[in-house]
């Protein structure tokens, strides 16, 4: 009784488990059932189409005739009354290069006269396999394994359509007799082209996933032939190894070129290990060469179009947006300089901490490009874009304060959608402050009421959930406290960066990001050394004088230019001195007016008395 009570409440809390996963991921549950159903459907539609339509025209050979394929019997066929001749399945029934017998040929009429046949245990097995693939997926792209949610729905739609591309690839492509062979039939399967994309757009670790997705399904698409998988499963692991160091589009032409290579190498391997001749096939050894090639400078071509779609933070994206040329960079630079120079330093601390730590620095140095775009509405409001002495905020209310300035984040989220950004760069602006207190103008309304609620005098964002998320926030806090150090020697840099990353900490700002202690030691070295570097001290010059004294040294000029000062200094002087006579003889022709109008003003009073 107690035994079945356990059951009962284990398939209850399994099933309010499965229940609420797809009330939060319906929409990859719909389309990932609907892709199997496209599956399921060219499964059938390659089990119930029989060998002879499928593979060969039987009016194509003749006795005697050598035979340019192998054509095996998909199917048992036994004899009858009417033709004595009976064929097995898996039986090889004429051999490439060997002439066609009388018995050859009668089996390939009895083939080519059977009629259509479904192998219904065949297509159950298949179902049952895609499935469990399913299953697979849906574990792997879970948090169960990973951690982190591993796959968005835009993504999930670009794999699907790849993923049903590569499988009809397989199903339509082993009906011709051009690719009936499991070698010939690695030419046509677009794997590669489909892994380059995937690992461009969405990253390595997906790219890698994906790849054991769609060299299972090559599996089963081509009746378990295990040449076709192998082929499959090591070119696109190696695909997705190549994009891996790319920093320019033209070097998809050199990916392009070793995808090719790498193509014909392992496909000799597997001609090695399956003790089939190197020479034999080689139309299928020329097929793989141009599918890597091809596979290259197809995906340059579709990259631009699928990033703009999908908009997605992929590498040429972001190295389309690092661009500081572009109009919002320059905006910045004009309205804001002192938030645009803030804006680079952050970039170049996120940037180092990235590369120290193996998160992705690009994003990261984008991302800290962007992350106050919200300030260039009210620049004047922020303390880096204010002249000395002059401070806005000490004429109005800290609530207002508090107000102006956290909206940068809300408008800064707002731009970055009108300017169609990556979600992820969208992301790093809308945490880079996190929900943190702002401390300044909290001590300021304490002094004023001291029931002052933090809540009110925070920021309303949410703490990073990435790594690189968090490592811009940790650079925009660093960057901006340090300007504010007297004295920034290394060790005091040291001191003072160790106290503002534990405030973070200590706030639990860094609780939703994947960032260790050790990562956390490595991003203050990172910290340290670049502004160890920015704030270093200098010699003096020799001679050198306070530039707000007279005292200061003119810059030497050659013989020619100080002709030519000397001549101006001339003119200028003569110049003047006309101007001075011209300018006494008008004070003087003034002052003889005036007395002549005295003189005449005295005239008419005495002739009035």
């Amino acid at each position: 009784m107690k035994k079945d009570e356990n059951t009962q409440t284990f398939f209850s809390v399994l099933t309010g488990a499965f229940s609420k996963y797809l009330k939060k991921n319906y929409p990859m549950v719909i389309l990932t059932f609907a892709t199997f159903l496209v599956t399921v459907a060219l499964v059938f539609v390659k089990i119930s189409t029989s060998s002879t339509v499928s593979s060969f025209n039987i009016n194509d050979y003749e006795i005697g005739q050598i035979s340019d394929v192998t054509i095996k019997a998909v199917k048992s066929l036994p004899s009858d009354y009417e033709n004595p001749v009976e064929v097995q399945a898996g039986e090889k029934v004429i051999r490439k290069g060997f002439p066609i017998t009388e018995e050859g040929y009668a089996k390939l009429k009895k083939m080519s006269e059977s009629d259509v046949y479904v192998d219904y245990r065949a297509f159950a097995n298949s179902v049952i396999y895609h499935i469990l693939m399913c299953a697979l997926f849906f574990f792997c792209c879970s948090k169960i394994y990973f951690k982190v949610k591993m796959i968005e729905f835009k993504e999930l739609v670009t794999e699907c359509c790849f993923y049903i591309i590569i499988f009809s690839s397989v199903i339509f492509g082993s009906k011709s007799i051009y690719f009936a062979s499991p070698y010939a039939i690695c030419a046509v399967i677009p794997s590669s082209v489909c892994v380059f994309l995937v690992a461009i757009l969405f990253g390595q670790l997906n790219a890698v996933f994906f790849s054991l997705i769609i060299s299972l399904s090559v599996l089963n698409a081509s009746s378990y032939q295990i040449v076709p998988f192998l082929f499959v499963l090591s070119t696109s692991f190696a695909s997705a190894r190549l994009v891996r160091k790319i920093n320019r589009r033209t070097d998809m032409v050199l990916v392009s070129v070793l995808q090719s290579l790498l193509n014909v190498v392992f496909l000799m391997i597997f001609k090695i290990i399956f003790s089939d001749s190197l020479y034999d096939g080689l139309g299928a050894i020329v097929g793989v060469a141009l599918n890597g090639f091809f596979s290259g400078i197809l995906c340059l071509g579709l990259l631009t179009p699928l990033e703009l779609l999908l908009n997605t933070a992929s590498l040429f994206r972001l190295m389309d947006l690092s661009d500081l040329n572009n109009p919002t960079m320059k905006k910045m630079l004009v309205t804001a300089s002192g938030t645009y120079n803030h804006s680079l330093m952050v970039a170049s601390l996120a940037e180092a901490a990235c590369n120290e730590v193996g998160a992705n620095p690009l994003l990261a140095r984008v991302g800290a490009y962007y992350h106050d775009i919200g300030k260039l509405d009210n620049p004047e409001y922020f303390v880096e874009n204010q002249t000395a002495g002059e401070n806005i905020h000490t004429e109005i209310n800290p609530s207002l304060s508090v107000s102006i300035i956290r909206s940068h984040v809300k408008r800064g989220v707002e731009k970055a959608r009108a300017l169609r950004l990556p979600k992820q760069i969208i992301d790093i602006i809308s945490e880079h402050h996190g929900n943190q207190v702002i401390a300044y103008f909290y001590n300021e309304a304490k002094a004023i009421d001291p029931d002052a609620n933090p809540e009110d005098y925070s920021y309303t964002g949410n703490p990073p959930t990435t790594r690189e998320s968090a490592i811009v926030m940790l650079a925009d806090t660093v960057e901006a406290a340090c300007r504010s150090l007297e004295k920034p020697s290394v060790p005091r840099l040291e001191k003072f960066i160790t106290t503002l990353i534990y405030g973070k900490i200590e706030h639990k700002q860094l609780e939703n990001c994947n960032l260790t202690f050790r990562d956390l030691t490595k991003i203050h070295d990172a910290f340290v050394q670049i502004l160890a570097g920015y704030y270093h001290s200098r010699t003096k010059y020799p001679d050198q004088k306070d530039p707000d004294t007279n005292e200061v040294h003119q810059i030497p000029l050659p013989p020619q230019a100080q002709a030519q000062q000397q001549e101006n200094s001339a003119s200028a002087e003569k110049d003047k001195k006309s101007e001075k006579t011209e300018k006494d003889k008008s004070v003087k022709e003034d002052k003889n007016s005036k007395k002549s109008l005295k003189d005449k003003a005295e005239k008419i009073i005495k002739e009035k008395k």
